[in-house]
């Protein structure tokens, strides 16, 4: 049976009371107490969400903060590099890569503790999605041949800060190899076209199944 509750003293009448019999305000009908504990009912749900929200939020930026407090800058000569690396990328077309690495991205020159933790095999660099946070390690200074060669390297991390997998990167530099500059021909020899193409080969195999011994790359 339905009953109706006194909004000044909190006693539960019987649904046919219009008024309280306990300090004889007046009692509202019981479709209005249900539209208002209905309303009382979603202002309380939103609230919830607010604050999953809100706590989310803190949660995430506190993660973010620690990410950059446990690791160490690029240096100016390393960020002049970056920066021609990137400029190449922009002037071969890559205009959204280029974006995300030169107006979106942190650069570290050193490991935080979430790298740290879960360990990286042996690369010139790591990004950490979805904060845009790419670390680079002194072989991406060091070993390739030129800049042209580092804008390669970049290009295959713009695609984890997109936020696509190993197989998806490597497929995507190995496409774009021409159109980058970045061929067999003027690189074939170097460590990074060596470890690069070796990787490919070992996540996108169906991309060297071309020509007579079916061994071959198959892009152009």
């Amino acid at each position: 049976m339905a009953k109706s509750k006194c909004p000044r003293c909190g006693l539960v009448n019987a649904v046919t009371d219009t008024n309280c019999r306990r300090c004889g305000t007046a009692l509202q009908d019981a479709p209005t107490q249900q539209a208002a504990a209905e309303q009382a009912r979603q202002r309380g749900i939103l609230k919830r969400l607010l604050w999953i929200v809100t706590a989310t939020a803190i949660a995430v930026f506190i993660f973010y903060l620690s990410l950059l407090l446990t690791s160490d800058d690029l240096g100016f000569p390393q960020r002049e590099v970056v920066e021609r690396a990137v400029n190449i990328l922009e002037q071969k077309g890559f205009e959204r890569e280029a974006f995300v690495l030169g107006r979106l991205t942190r650069y570290r020159g050193s490991d935080n503790w979430w790298n740290t933790y879960v360990g990286h095999r042996d690369a010139y660099a790591a990004t950490n999605f979805p904060f845009e946070l790419l670390t680079l390690y002194p072989d991406f200074f060091q070993v390739p041949v030129d800049d042209n060669e580092r804008a390669a390297i970049l290009l295959h991390e713009a695609y984890h800060l997109l936020g696509s997998s190993e197989e998806v990167a490597l497929e995507g530099v190995w496409r774009n190899k021409h159109r980058l500059g970045w061929t067999a021909e003027k690189y074939g020899n170097s460590r990074v076209w060596r470890s690069t193409r070796e990787l490919t080969m070992a996540y996108v195999p169906e991309l060297f199944r071309c020509g007579d011994d079916q061994k071959s790359d198959c892009t152009p």
